[in-house]
């Protein structure tokens, strides 16, 4: 799991040129860190595999829906075809 890294002296140095105590600063550098360490973040890494799985399954999904659409064409012709050979063989109009 990632994790946001971060300079705690320089955190510290910040918060005690804001007039916050020694004491006060390390207990908030640390409160950040443990919530930092429980924190799920994504990364731009992360982010990327996902967009290209997205990408896989998407594109994977595009040609079955072709492939089902000439199937359902193929079946329509063939039946369209011998609709017309029952049809001229009996003598009757199909519609």
């Amino acid at each position: 799991m990632p994790t946001i890294t971060f300079d705690t002296h320089k955190f510290i140095r910040r918060l005690r040129e804001a007039s916050i105590s020694e004491e006060q600063a390390e207990a908030i550098a640390e409160a950040f860190r443990e919530a930092n360490l429980e924190a799920d973040i994504a990364t731009r890494t992360d982010l990327r595999e996902l967009e290209y799985r997205l990408i896989i399954k998407l594109g994977t999904m595009i040609v079955v829906a072709i492939g089902i659409v000439v199937y359902a064409c193929k079946i329509a012709l063939i039946c369209s075809k011998c609709c017309s050979l029952h049809a001229a063989s009996n003598g009757a109009m199909w519609p």
